[in-house]
């Protein structure tokens, strides 16, 4: 009956571990990217496009996420979550200093926004707040008139 105790003992111990070490494997697992909601007062043409593009992206349709979310940033260009989904979309076809760009216009047009902030898909860019340049620069103007971001 000892060895018997034994065993139930280290089955039930064994049980526990593995327990444990999946959900301590689970909290450290990256969450996936997903596009964002927009706020509240923007277009409803751009709400509609950021649904259809959000579908799109689900689907692993990245080119139609990513000129459905171009159109939402057109329609809403104030909006840091049109900007962030956009951005989601470029880096994922590949297209990295266009998303570098999209995603500081992001951070920037929404300085309190902890979702974009600190997305892992933000940090491979840098700090927005910094001036220095983490890839390699635009050839040409951005939207405030400055060249590779820089002022």
């Amino acid at each position: 009956m000892k060895r018997g105790g034994a065993m139930k003992y280290l089955s039930m111990l064994g049980v526990l571990l593995l327990v444990v070490g999946a959900v301590a494997c689970s909290k450290s697992r990256a969450k996936p990217l997903v596009p964002l909601l927009l706020e509240s007062g923007v277009k409803p043409q751009a709400v509609t496009l950021t649904e259809q593009g959000t579908q799109a992206y689900q689907a692993s349709q990245f080119d139609d996420a990513k000129n459905y979310f171009s159109q939402a940033v057109a329609a809403a260009p104030q909006s840091g979550p049109a900007h962030y989904n956009y951005a989601l979309a470029l880096n994922v076809v590949g297209d990295t200093e266009q998303a570098r760009q999209q995603f500081m216009e992001a951070a920037n047009l929404a300085p309190g926004d902890k979702v974009i902030w600190d997305s892992p898909a933000l940090s491979p860019f840098g700090n927005p707040k910094s001036t220095k340049v983490y890839k390699q620069p635009a050839m040409g103007p951005t939207r405030s008139g400055t060249v590779g971001g820089q002022r």
